[in-house]
């Protein structure tokens, strides 16, 4: 009887052992579960930055882009982070995953608004300095020819064909689809010419203003 008493108490001890160690390994298997690395969020994110890329937006929103990209580099820092740990929680960086997602969803919309602005900026640009260049050739022939308004004039001829240069470079930019490179080229070449332009509307109008007759004096 004292015999069956001490073999029951050891069956129990081992069913108790038995136990304890299926729910360790049960535990061991949910923390596992819980911390898997969050591939599939990693690899979307990463694809939403590489579209972001292909929209130009470090030409467009670069800071937008910076931003992400810095995001992207904290959250697969604090992956590995987890990965030497026993114990691994994902939960946070798959949060931050799914935020970044959404911000280089936003960067890739963003440059999109932003290149068609450029675009409609350079494209009105372009028309503004060719009209202005125009404008100018026809005052150049009215302008007054002095010894200095001779040399004055050659040297804007000088500076007006650099400007044409800098329009035709500057136009084959925009026809391959480089606004923002069209666009910068070809302001500081408007600014010029739209300075040569009020030169000789100046100088044009001195010289008309000499050329007016006296008024003739009152009769007292």
């Amino acid at each position: 009887m004292l015999l069956n008493k001490q073999s029951i108490k050891k069956v129990k001890k081992m069913k108790n052992k038995v136990l304890m160690g299926l729910a360790a390994i049960a535990m061991v298997a949910f923390l596992s579960s819980c911390g898997k690395v969050p591939q599939e969020k990693i690899d979307a994110t990463n694809a939403a930055i590489a579209a972001a890329q292909t929209a130009e937006a470090a030409v467009y929103v670069p800071a937008e882009l910076a931003a992400v990209q810095d995001s992207m580099k904290a959250v697969l820092a604090d992956i590995e982070v987890q990965k030497s740990k026993l114990f691994k929680k994902f939960g946070p960086a798959t949060i931050k995953l799914d935020a970044t997602l959404a911000l280089a969803n936003k960067v890739t919309a963003d440059a999109g608004t932003k290149k068609a602005e450029v675009k409609k900026e350079a494209e009105t640009t372009l028309a503004d300095i060719k009209a202005v260049i125009e404008e100018n050739k026809t005052l150049m022939k009215k302008a007054p020819r002095g010894k200095e308004g001779a040399a004055v004039l050659e040297q804007m001829k000088t500076e007006m064909a650099t400007i044409e240069a800098q329009v035709v470079e500057a136009q084959g930019l925009y026809d391959k689809g480089s606004y923002m490179d069209a666009l910068n080229k070809i302001k500081a070449a408007k600014e010029r010419a739209t300075s040569i332009n009020t030169e000789l509307k100046d100088a044009i109008a001195k010289v008309k203003g000499k050329a007016k007759p006296s008024a003739a004096p009152k009769k007292k």
